[in-house]
């Protein structure tokens, strides 16, 4: 206190005016005048640059030399992790002042009014941008690239195929503009590209120094159907589903997974193409050489069904070692069949080696040689006059194909299917499928056939009918067809008859018609060519002629002659159809007579 004592006041200083607050040498107006040219001259609605002076999680203070500072969130600055305190950055000045007095600044705007056009250089002139990944979309990821927002396909991520886009959302990367669409202001970007020159460098590098034969250790990159993409450090191979293994594979993922380092060999490759053709199971030794050496023709194997096909089956004995069972040796029988009958996929089987190459590493296999046969003792078992009970494969115009038992056909030919019934077709007869009783009529062991009839059955009818419809003998009988050419008559004693038109005639002078039961006279017999020539007519047409005759005259004698003689000339080479020549020759006669 003392010390203030010493103090003197200004003589000159008026204490009123600094208590009104205005000083009579210097005005309010000057002095602010004086501070706001120390201070940068802004405008609202300008891009300026500033400097960072303050920096934490959430905020970035920025100072452009305004007489405040402008504070703006830290969001907006994400795509440039290395931010710190010093570095220049450029700001959009929105409000000089807002409500509180705060310069109000945005650097997202900022970069939005520089953005399209350095993203368009960006492309002109292939640079190098940094973008920040902002999140997952359809097919992609969304980047922020100067402020906008560009479109990063899943395929341009990288080189190898992506499985999981999460794990580069928030990360900020370096891409490449391959895209801009003027009209709509979409940007396409890629990070692939940056890294696909540096590859193709590094394949011809690799691919130079590749030689056939080469072990080489590789990545699993991709599987498909057809095969296993091998990443074999910038390069990627092809194992084709065929090289993974000796065995038969149906799907490579049987064999490798993901992400699995494996050995290779290289088995081919084009410079040109960059095609490099690789192989697993050329590592291992091949199954036939470890075959044993004892295994011979007639032994007997066990294995499983692993293709099947219309003509045969393929059979892993052991792995990577097949056989064939073409369809022909699945069973004795002789019809054509497809392997599906038989056998599938997956089953277990035993069978006969038919055939062994070891050079070609191929195998012929048989099942049906596991049962004896049926051919062998074929004698024995259906010999000839034995009766049977077969199964109708079959038919033809000539005859029914049947079947005994497995690999044992035989032909019932049309003739011996009836004694009595003209079969046009087997179908008449028998339905396909059906069952038929049969006898064994001969033997064809070259040929593996039976002759078959059916009709053998049974005796031969003819020959009781022999005794019965002598020549001139009566018979009752109805007629069940008629056609133009005559009638067949169905006789009462059995068998059938045949009457012209002419030997229709009925007493009263009428035809007769079908259903009618009627006398009929036998007027021919033959039992080779089982026919039975009938009439009705002459049953009453000769009673008549008996009663009336008259003793001949030798010209009548010698007329009677010359006709018997014409009679005998026209039957040795008449038919059926000709009876009537026959007829008219005899009623010429009789009137001669």
């Amino acid at each position: 206190m003392s010390e203030l004592k010493n103090v003197q006041p200004l003589s000159d200083f008026d204490w009123n005016e600094f208590e009104n607050g205005s000083r009579a040498d210097v005005s309010k107006q000057d002095l602010e005048k004086a501070y706001d040219e120390t201070l940068n001259k802004i405008q609202e609605h300008q891009v300026v640059e500033g400097t960072v002076i303050a920096l934490d999680k959430k905020e970035v203070v920025v100072n452009i030399g305004y007489k405040s500072d402008g504070v703006i969130p830290a969001s907006e600055f994400r795509y440039d992790p290395d931010l710190k305190v010093g570095d220049k950055v450029e700001v959009y000045v929105e409000s000089q002042e807002d409500k509180k007095g705060q310069l109000v600044l945005s650097h997202r705007k900022a970069r939005l009014n520089k953005s399209w056009d350095k993203v368009n250089e960006a492309l002109e002139n292939e640079e190098i941008i940094q973008g920040y990944i902002k999140c997952r979309t359809k097919g992609g990821m969304i980047v922020d690239v100067f402020g906008i927002e560009a479109f990063l396909p899943g395929s341009q991520i990288d080189v190898h195929p992506i499985r999981d886009y999460d794990v580069f959302v928030g990360k900020t990367m370096e891409f490449k503009v391959v895209k801009i669409n003027q009209e709509f202001r979409n940007v396409v970007v890629s990070h692939k590209a940056l890294i696909e020159a540096e590859l193709e460098a590094q394949k011809k590098e690799i691919i130079s120094h590749l030689e056939k034969g080469q072990v080489l250790e590789g990545t699993v990159k991709n599987i498909t159907s057809y095969g296993v993409f091998v990443d074999l450090g910038g390069v990627d191979g092809l194992i084709h589903i065929t090289d993974l293994s000796w065995g038969r594979v149906s799907d490579p993922h049987e064999v490798v997974a993901l992400d699995q380092k494996i050995n290779v060999v290289i088995l081919d490759f084009d410079e040109e193409k960059k095609r490099i053709a690789l192989g697993l199971k050329q590592l291992t030794p091949h199954p036939w050489d470890a075959l044993s050496a004892d295994l011979k023709v007639g032994d007997h194997v066990k294995g499983k069904v692993v293709v099947i096909a219309d003509y045969g089956a393929f059979v892993e004995i052991q792995p990577g070692v097949e056989g064939l069972i073409h369809v022909s040796e699945m069973s004795w029988s002789q019809h054509l069949r497809s392997a599906q009958e038989f056998l599938n996929v997956g089953d277990e089987v035993e069978a006969v080696i038919l055939t062994l190459d070891r050079d070609e590493r191929k195998m012929s296999l048989g099942i049906k040689q596991l049962k004896e046969d049926p051919w062998e003792a074929i004698e024995v078992k259906y010999p000839v006059g034995s009766k049977h009970t077969a199964k109708v494969r079959n038919f033809t115009n000539f005859g029914i194909f049947v079947e005994l038992e497995e690999g044992v056909d035989g032909l019932i030919h049309i003739s011996d299917l009836s004694w009595t019934k003209k079969v046009k077709h087997p179908s008449e007869f028998t339905t396909v499928g059906a069952e038929i009783d049969v006898v064994v009529l001969d033997i064809d062991k070259e040929n593996r056939r039976l002759s078959l009839g059916h009709k053998q059955l049974e005796d031969n009818p003819w020959d009781t009918y022999e005794t019965i419809y002598t020549p001139g003998s009566v018979h009752e009988g109805k007629i069940t067809q008629l056609m133009d050419k005559g009638a067949v008559i169905t006789l009462n004693e059995g068998g059938e008859g045949f009457a012209t038109p002419k030997h229709l005639v009925k007493e009263d002078g009428s035809q007769a018609q079908l259903g009618e039961e009627l006398s009929f006279k036998v007027i021919e017999f033959v039992k080779d060519t089982k026919r039975i020539i009938l009439s009705h007519s002459r049953t009453f047409e000769e009673g008549k002629d008996e009663t009336t005759a008259t003793k001949p005259t030798r010209k009548h004698t010698a007329h009677k002659a010359e006709a018997a003689a014409q009679i005998t000339n026209v039957t040795a080479g008449t038919s059926l159809g000709d009876l009537d020549v026959l007829a008219d020759l005899k009623a010429k006669m009789e009137k001669g007579e």
